[in-house]
C-alpha cells in the first residue's frame, strides 16, 4: 500500500527550490492567469513535480505553483485549480490548501470566475465574496478525523481582507461589487430553473469551485478573501454559456485583474509589515 502524502512533504519539497517564505497565498480561476505576468517569480514549479498534486487539465488553468513577490508580499501563487468535477475526491482538490498552511501562509485569496444571477451583474464584473452556499454534494472535511473537522464558518470571508479589496479596487479605479458565491458541482451548466432557485435561495453568483478551499483554508485558521470575476450571466438570464465565453472575458479583464490583485497584495504587505494582521484569527 503507498504511503499517502502528507501536506508537509509537499512543503518540504517547495520550500527546497526557494527562499522566499510566503505569508498571502493566491488561487487563479479560470482565465485569470494573467496575473502570474505580475509576480516577480523566484520558483516556479509544475503541479506534476509536486507530491500530492495532480495536474490541472481544464483550460485556462496553467497548472503552476509560483513562488516570489507581488506588491512588496511574499506569495505562493496557484494558477489553476483542481476540480470536483474532474472526477477528483475533495480531499484532492483541496490538498493544496494544507500544503499553503504548511509553508507558513497566513491568507489566501481565492479568485474564481462565476455566473452572474443578481440582476445588475455584467460580464467583466468583480464581486468580493461576502458568504457562500455549498451545493456541490460533499464536504472536504467528511471523513476520520476529531473535533477539528467542525469548523465554525459564521465567518468564511475575512471583512479586513474584503477591505483591502476595496481599497485595491479604489486605487485603481475599479468598480468592486460585494455578493454570496453559490457553488455546485458541474461540470454541465446550471439550468434556468436552478439559478432562479439558487437566486430565492440568496446567491448572486455561482461556479463551480471555491467553497472546499475555503473550508479547508479556515480549518487550517487562514484568513481566506474570495473574488469573483462574472464572465457570464447565468442560465436564462442571458444567451448560451460556454467555457470559450469563460476564457475571453479573462482574457479582457486581464489587465484589470494584475492592478487589483497587486494593489490587493501591496496593502496586505503594508499591514503585515505594520503588524496589524491577525495571524491565524
Amino acid at each position: 500500500m503507498n504511503h499517502p502524502v502528507t501536506p508537509e512533504e509537499s512543503a518540504r519539497r517547495i520550500r527546497g527550490g526557494t527562499t522566499t517564505r510566503p505569508l498571502l497565498g493566491l488561487v487563479l480561476g479560470s482565465g485569470l492567469g494573467a496575473v502570474m505576468e505580475a509576480v516577480r517569480s523566484e520558483a516556479c514549479m509544475a503541479y506534476e513535480e509536486l507530491p500530492g498534486f495532480v495536474p490541472s487539465r481544464v483550460p485556462g488553468h496553467r497548472g503552476e505553483l509560483i513562488i516570489g513577490q507581488l506588491g512588496g508580499a511574499p506569495v505562493a501563487v496557484l494558477s489553476g485549480r483542481a476540480h470536483y468535477y474532474e472526477g477528483h475526491d475533495l480531499h484532492t482538490v483541496t490538498f493544496p490548501m494544507r500544503v499553503l498552511s504548511a509553508l507558513g501562509v497566513r491568507s489566501v485569496l481565492l479568485t474564481n470566475a462565476a455566473g452572474g444571477i443578481r440582476p445588475g451583474l455584467e460580464p467583466g464584473d468583480w464581486v468580493a465574496l461576502t458568504d457562500h452556499l455549498n451545493f456541490i454534494g460533499a464536504n472536504p472535511l467528511r471523513g476520520p478525523g476529531g473535533a477539528e473537522r467542525f469548523v465554525d464558518l459564521s465567518e468564511v470571508y475575512s471583512p479586513r481582507l474584503r477591505g483591502f479589496l476595496r481599497q485595491a479596487a479604489d486605487q485603481t479605479g475599479l468598480k468592486l461589487q460585494e455578493g454570496v458565491y453559490a457553488a455546485v458541482s458541474g461540470p454541465s451548466y446550471e439550468t434556468p430553473a436552478e439559478v432562479r432557485a439558487l437566486g430565492r435561495l440568496g446567491a448572486d453568483l455561482v461556479g463551480m469551485s471555491t467553497v472546499p478551499e475555503a473550508i479547508v483554508a479556515r480549518q487550517c485558521r487562514m484568513d481566506v478573501v474570495g473574488l469573483s470575476c462574472v464572465t457570464n450571466k447565468a442560465a436564462g438570464l442571458g444567451g448560451n454559456i460556454s467555457h470559450d465565453e469563460v476564457l475571453a472575458i479573462g482574457r479582457r479583464v486581464a489587465s484589470e485583474a494584475q492592478r487589483l490583485i497587486t494593489a490587493f497584495a501591496s496593502l496586505y504587505a503594508a499591514n503585515e509589515a505594520a503588524g496589524e494582521g491577525s495571524p491565524r484569527s
